[in-house]
């Protein structure tokens, strides 16, 4: 043995000789815990890019996909505007192009009469004037019962409701464009004129909706 060699160190293995030296190795389980630390660390970046790529799938992205697929479904300014525009146009007939008879089926006497002068104060042309046929004669209820052909459903019929509020609206398939307003036993009087003309003006002219309203 050398006098070099450490005790311990004998043999021809660990003999120092000058030219070569012990080779030291380092313990096996420090290299795992190397590995296992940049395992851990590539693991967690990968999770924390999934992470991020969902919260921009469903956050941003699909904010973003949704807004662009409401824009496709809801009209622009401008359809919304002509929209609303042609609603409010929409024209009816005025009370002088239309012809009222007037009825009456109750036993108060006068109130045919004067429910026509009225109506011909108030624009309408006045026809036939006196008591309810026999099919109505005494036997409505309520305020009246306004009479039209079928065409005039969503004009002539509406116009003149505005005169009388509560009365029912009913077509008899007749031929001619005469209306007829049939007062029954709980008519007191037609609506105020100054209420009757906001309906009708509400009526030909509503409000056209705000385009904040509007659902798409």
């Amino acid at each position: 043995m050398s006098m070099l060699t450490p005790p311990g160190m004998g043999g021809r293995k660990y003999r120092i000789t000058g030219d070569r030296y012990p080779r030291m190795r380092r313990p096996r389980h420090r290299r795992r815990i190397v590995l296992t630390i940049v395992a851990a660390a590539c693991a967690l970046g990968l999770a924390g890019w999934g992470t991020l790529q969902l919260i921009d799938v469903f956050g941003g992205r699909s904010g973003t996909a949704h807004a662009a697929e409401g824009k496709k479904k809801c009209p622009d300014g401008a359809k919304a505007d002509a929209a609303r525009a042609k609603a409010a146009a929409r024209k009816l007939p005025a009370p002088g192009t239309l012809t009222v008879n007037v009825f009456n089926a109750t036993p108060r006497s006068g109130l045919a009469k004067r429910t026509a002068d009225e109506l011909k104060k108030r624009g309408f042309k006045i026809g036939k004037v006196g008591n309810a046929p026999a099919a109505y004669d005494k036997k409505i209820k309520g305020a009246g019962i306004l009479l039209g052909p079928d065409a005039a459903v969503d004009g002539p019929l509406k116009v003149l409701a505005t005169q009388l509020t509560g009365a029912e609206q009913k077509t008899d398939g007749r031929k001619g464009a005469e209306l007829d307003l049939v007062i029954g036993d709980a008519f007191k009087a037609l609506a105020p004129q100054q209420q009757a003309a906001k309906s009708l003006s509400l009526l030909t002219h509503p409000s056209p909706v705000p385009a904040a309203d509007t659902k798409c």
